[in-house]
C-alpha cells in the first residue's frame, strides 16, 4: 500500500503541470515523448528470456490501454477542460475499478461498490465545482474513457502478476510502455503536424520530470501496488490523489482551500478505506 500513497503524492504534486506548460504542443506528441522517455528508463532492465509469448502480448495490450489510449484520451481533454475540473472528472475512477474487477471474476459485490462509491463522493465532496457543463460533453467524454482504460489496466495486470507470481514487475515494465508508446506513436504520427511543433526548454524539462517521475517511476510503483492490496482497497486509494491535489496546491502555490469540504470529504475517503480494508 505504501507504494500506492508514494505515487499518489507525485501525482497530486503534477496536477497543474501539464495545463501549465504544455497545453501548446499537440497532445498526442506529449504522450508519445512522455511514454517514450518511461519506455527508455526501463529498457535496461529488460529480461525477457522466461516469459512467453502469450504474457508478452498481454503486458504489451496492457500498455496500450493502461497507458497508451489513457494519456492520449487524457492528455486531449485538457484542450476542452480546466484542471481543476479534469481533477473532477477523475474521481469515478474507483467505480470503474471495482465494476471491472468484479464483472472479471464474475461476483458483484454490494460492499465493494459501496466503498469505492464513498471514495467518489468523497473527492466529490472536496472538488465539486458547478463549472462543468454539457457543453464540455468532448471533456467529459475523453477523461471517462482515459479513467476506463487506467482502471481496466490496473485490473488486467493484477490478475496476470497472481497468476505469475516468479515475474518480477521491474524486467517486464518496458514491455508495458511499449506497448503505450505504439499507440501514443500511432496517434501521433496521424494526427500531430510535425512542421509546426515548437518546444521550449520549460517544456522540455517538464516532459522530462513527466516521464521519468510522474509517469515512468510513478506507474511503475503504482501497478506493483496494484499486487499487493485487494481490488476493494486498490479502488478506494485511487482517490487518494484528490485531497493530497488540494492540500498542495494550498501550501505549495497558495491557492484558496476549502477546509471545510477538504476535511469532510477526506473523512469520506478515510471511511471508504476502513470498508475496504475490512471486507
Amino acid at each position: 500500500m505504501i507504494y500506492l500513497i508514494i505515487v499518489s503524492i507525485i501525482w497530486a504534486l503534477s496536477f497543474s503541470l501539464i495545463k501549465g506548460n504544455l497545453t501548446g504542443i499537440d497532445s498526442n506528441l506529449v504522450a508519445f515523448i512522455r511514454l517514450g522517455i518511461s519506455f527508455f528508463i526501463f529498457l535496461p532492465f529488460l529480461k525477457i528470456k522466461n516469459v512467453n509469448q502469450k504474457l508478452l502480448k498481454q503486458f504489451f495490450l496492457i500498455g496500450s490501454i493502461q497507458y497508451g489510449l489513457m494519456y492520449v484520451t487524457y492528455i486531449y481533454s485538457y484542450q476542452f477542460l480546466e484542471a481543476y475540473q479534469i481533477a473532477v472528472l477523475t474521481i469515478f475512477t474507483p467505480l470503474y475499478v471495482i465494476l471491472i474487477y468484479d464483472w472479471w471474476n464474475k461476483k458483484l459485490k454490494f460492499i465493494h461498490f459501496a466503498s469505492s462509491l464513498l471514495a467518489v463522493i468523497g473527492a466529490g465532496i472536496i472538488i465539486y465545482s458547478k463549472t462543468i457543463s454539457i457543453e464540455n460533453w468532448k471533456g467529459i467524454l475523453l477523461i471517462q474513457i482515459s479513467n476506463l482504460c487506467f482502471a481496466f489496466g490496473q485490473i488486467y495486470f493484477k490478475t496476470i502478476m497472481k497468476r505469475n507470481p516468479t515475474i518480477k514487475p521491474v524486467r517486464i515494465f518496458s514491455i508495458i510502455y511499449l506497448g503505450a508508446v505504439f499507440i501514443a506513436g500511432l496517434f501521433s504520427f496521424i494526427f500531430t503536424n510535425y512542421s509546426s511543433v515548437s518546444i521550449t526548454i520549460t517544456q522540455w524539462l517538464s516532459l522530462i520530470y513527466l516521464g521519468i517521475i510522474a509517469s515512468g517511476i510513478g506507474f511503475f510503483l503504482w501497478n506493483v501496488g496494484v499486487t499487493k492490496v485487494t481490488a476493494n482497497t486498490l479502488a478506494v486509494l485511487n482517490n487518494l490523489k484528490i485531497p493530497l491535489a488540494v492540500l498542495f496546491a494550498f501550501l505549495l502555490l497558495g491557492e484558496s482551500a476549502n477546509f471545510i469540504r477538504l476535511t469532510a470529504g477526506t473523512v469520506v475517503i478515510v471511511i471508504a478505506f476502513y470498508l475496504s480494508k475490512n471486507t
